[in-house]
């Protein structure tokens, strides 16, 4: 399955309008990236692995890769785990998003790695030819260079590093089906964990954090702050060539297509403000709170594969209880951020 972080809406939007505007190269760039964002291909299906948290080994393995600008995968290994910078910017910024992925889930959840089990981390960076997207194709993040009018290179930015590979935590443990609902929980969860990743890099509670997917990755043309917010959906960016965030805040919004296999980029927007009304009701570091309890909700074996919105606030607000008890103000703060989007758990 690849998952990508920059959404087929948004790259027919930016093709169909750089081509109108005869911003010939943008509009290359996007079609190009747009070949395969649009569809789900099946690969191997993860088992369901139940985390180890006396796990023996501790450190991450990682391999960074460079495609040289072609799609060949996996590419020439250049740079391997306790090897010094490459002095390649995409590189070094590779090798240390995904140590900050590991740390992350290591330190916050106890989890070795995103299988669990020590998985190695890997990666591809020049991807393509000015190829605007980054994503997981089930073994291993691939980084595009952008085109350098729209997009910058897509290792910038942190988020999107946690993002991809929080793709597989999903597949290694709900394995969450990619389309309507459940795709859009799977795509909130990766935004969840990009974003406490980088949280969790810069030690932001949740009132001083950005709350933003992607930041960085707009190049100074673009009237945009990133591809996302989590606590204002709809808000990212208003730009004449990307037109205007179309991520709802509220189910009375939400979104019936059967573009973007079912919407899961754009109605992502709905749990996504959900956790972020959680974490700042709650206050303090977000990943030492509300994160936990999203975590536990997605790792416990109990998510249907085609899990909707009311059975996964469900799941949030009993791991909830279970971490803090019922008649507590951190379980009803969790309620009620369901209430707040239109979601009532059962």
């Amino acid at each position: 399955m690849r998952c990508s972080i920059v959404p087929p809406y948004l790259l027919e939007r930016l093709a169909s309008a750089a081509e109108e505007r005869e911003y010939g190269t943008v509009a290359r760039a996007a079609r190009r990236a747009l070949v395969g964002a649009g569809t789900v291909h099946e690969t191997r299906r993860a088992p369901f692995l139940p985390e180890l948290r006396a796990a023996t080994t501790r450190n991450p393995q990682r391999t960074i890769s460079d495609a040289e600008s072609t799609e060949t995968l996996p590419g020439i290994p250049v740079r391997r785990e306790g090897e010094p910078p490459d002095g390649d910017p995409a590189v070094d910024e590779a090798y240390d998003g995904l140590g900050a992925v590991f740390a992350y889930f290591d330190e916050a959840h106890r989890r070795n790695s995103i299988d669990g089990r020590g998985l190695p981390l890997e990666a591809t960076v020049h991807y393509g030819e000015e190829y605007d997207n980054a994503f997981w194709d089930g073994e291993r993040m691939v980084f595009g260079d952008g085109d350098g009018e729209i997009f910058r290179r897509f290792t910038v930015s942190l988020s999107v590093i946690g993002h991809e590979l929080a793709h597989g935590v999903t597949q290694y443990t709900a394995d969450l089906r990619y389309e309507d609902q459940s795709g859009a929980i799977n795509e909130s969860l990766s935004d969840v964990f990009g974003v406490l990743v980088e949280q969790h890099r810069l030690r932001q509670d949740a009132a001083s954090a950005t709350w933003l997917v992607g930041a960085g990755l707009f190049t100074d043309r673009i009237s945009g702050v990133a591809l996302r917010s989590m606590a204002a959906p709809g808000t990212a960016y208003d730009d004449p060539l990307l037109g205007r965030d179309p991520q709802p805040r509220h189910m009375e919004d939400y979104v019936h297509t059967d573009d973007d296999s079912g919407g899961v980029h754009i109605n992502s927007g709905i749990p996504n403000r959900a956790f972020s009304l959680a974490a700042t009701a709650i206050g303090g570091f977000a990943w030492e709170s509300v994160g936990p309890v999203w975590y536990d909700a997605l790792t416990t074996g109990g998510l249907p594969r085609d899990c909707d919105f009311a059975t996964f606030a469900s799941a949030t607000v009993a791991a909830a209880a279970h971490r803090w008890g019922r008649a507590t103000t951190e379980r009803e703060a969790v309620v009620d951020a369901w209430r707040t989007v239109g979601i009532e758990p059962a």
